[in-house]
């Protein structure tokens, strides 16, 4: 029988396997396919039934390396466009698995104040790449729906102590709906956030000036002087084409209203880092609170986000005070981040972040950001010079909005093409992006984020669209 206890003396040679295989994986990345074709056949071999008898680690670790290897979708790769997800940086891969040798319990100082030190550091590195005041409050979350959910969660206790009620001790009963004010541009993990936190899914009010979704300015200031304490969410980057609400003027309002503003920044924040798209973000330090993903543009392994909020009581307020006997009262000198965000259990996901930004740096990632502006450029160019292809919105950021449009080809009939299009480049698997809805309209919105990438990997992906396209049509 294969037992933990007995097989404690192979954990060196467990790590080794996973070391050994490394090379031939990453060094394949550039030319292998993101997704292999016959995917589904390979992932046969994780099934049956549960063992009576276990393999043995090293046994069970070599067929999980064999599988893996090979039916792993390639999304560190260079050529992964779907879902804006970055790679991992070389410095954040090997403090990722430092992170698992290490296994701290990151929520408590008292457990871990390692894991607590730094991720007090990282939050303050963010703060200075991005141009936050370091008064903020922040913590570091699994993804941006987990920081959107934190920040949102500080304005449902702002919004509830306006109406003299304690939301976190006693719920939401008696008080009216909490008003929610957006754009076109609301992403789903808001509306996520907004579902978990009792508040409603579909409860926020979406002002439009256009099918593309752009806030209508003149409609959010009527809705706030109409509304008494509110809750504006702004957002940085939106999904289709990269977008941005006009944050500056959403800080104007909520100052003249009372209003709180959220910004939702899963890779959007990132502008801040460059001075070609700082002023995408002009405003950003006035918002209450403020989400973002560390595995998208900062090319973290996942899971990472992080959340700030301009006054780092109400972080407090709507997340700690648990009353727990065998939890210590948090204090200035001893920071449990299980009371300033949503989970409790929590592995020390600083440990990438701060490997990354020591490694490489502040220039190190505005030249990141910025060579991905160029890909981007590079990509949206070639969709232009295509006679086929359509660009359907400017290139403004990291993202190319564009769809396959042959002469001849009614609109009637364009949108069904494209999802043929989106379908067969994830069954080819050589390059990977999927399609959306943009303007009413079935577009492919791939993302520039990887560290990887090059502007071969661009030329080839463009060469692949036209490729799969002319055989649809």
């Amino acid at each position: 029988m294969s037992d933990p206890r007995t097989e404690a003396h192979h954990a060196p040679a467990a790590l080794r396997l996973i070391a050994d295989a490394a090379p031939a994986y990453l060094d394949a990345l550039p030319g292998a396919p993101v997704q292999d074709a016959g995917i589904h056949g390979l992932l046969k071999a994780l099934d049956g039934p549960l063992p009576e008898e276990g393999d043995g680690t090293l046994d069970a670790l070599a067929k999980l390396v064999e599988v893996g290897t090979a039916a792993s979708t390639r999304s560190t790769g260079p050529r992964f466009f779907h879902f804006v997800c970055g790679g991992s940086t070389p410095a954040a891969q090997g403090a990722d698995w430092l992170t698992s040798l290490l296994d701290q319990v990151a929520g408590l100082e008292a457990a871990s104040p390692f894991a607590a030190h730094a991720e007090t550091v990282v939050l303050g590195w963010l703060k200075d790449l991005f141009g936050l005041p370091a008064s903020h409050g922040g913590v570091l979350t699994p993804s941006a729906t987990f920081a959107n959910l934190t920040g949102l969660a500080a304005a449902r206790a702002w919004w509830a102590e306006k109406h003299g009620v304690d939301v976190v001790a006693d719920g939401l009963a008696g008080l009216p709906r909490m008003p929610v004010l957006s754009s076109g541009y609301l992403h789903v993990s808001s509306r996520k956030a907004l579902q978990i936190l009792g508040l409603g899914r579909d409860s926020a009010r979406i002002l439009t000036r256009d099918d593309a979704g752009r806030v209508d300015l003149v409609g959010m200031e009527n809705a706030l002087r109409e509304s008494g304490p509110a809750v504006i969410i702004a957002n940085a980057g939106e999904v289709n084409a990269g977008d941005f609400d006009p944050i500056e003027h959403l800080a104007d309002l909520a100052h003249r209203y009372g209003a709180w503003l959220h910004v939702d920044g899963a890779f959007g924040l990132f502008a801040a880092t460059s001075p070609r798209t700082k002023h995408l973000v002009k405003g950003i330090e006035r918002a209450d609170s403020i989400a973002s993903d560390g595995h998208k543009w900062l090319n973290v392994p996942y899971e990472s986000g992080f959340a700030f909020v301009k006054d780092p009581e109400v972080l407090r307020q709507a997340f700690g005070s648990w009353g727990a006997a065998y939890l210590a009262p948090a204090d200035d000198d001893a920071v449990d981040y299980n009371q300033l965000g949503p989970e409790s259990s929590r592995r020390a996901r600083a440990l990438p972040i701060w490997a990354t930004l020591r490694a490489y740096g502040r220039e190190g990632h505005r030249a990141m950001v910025e060579r991905h502006l160029d890909l981007a450029r590079r990509f949206g160019d070639a969709v232009e010079a295509a006679p086929e292809l359509e660009l359907f919105a400017p290139v403004t950021l990291n993202i190319v909005c564009f769809r396959l449009h042959p002469e001849g080809v009614g609109e009637a009939e364009l949108d069904e093409l494209n999802k043929r299009l989106g379908q067969a480049i994830i069954d080819d698997g050589r390059v990977f992006m999927g399609t959306s809805v943009y303007k009413g309209r079935t577009v492919l919105r791939p993302a520039i984020v990887n560290w990887r990438t090059t502007a071969e990997d661009i030329d080839y992906t463009v060469a692949v669209v036209r490729e799969l396209g002319a055989g649809l049509t």
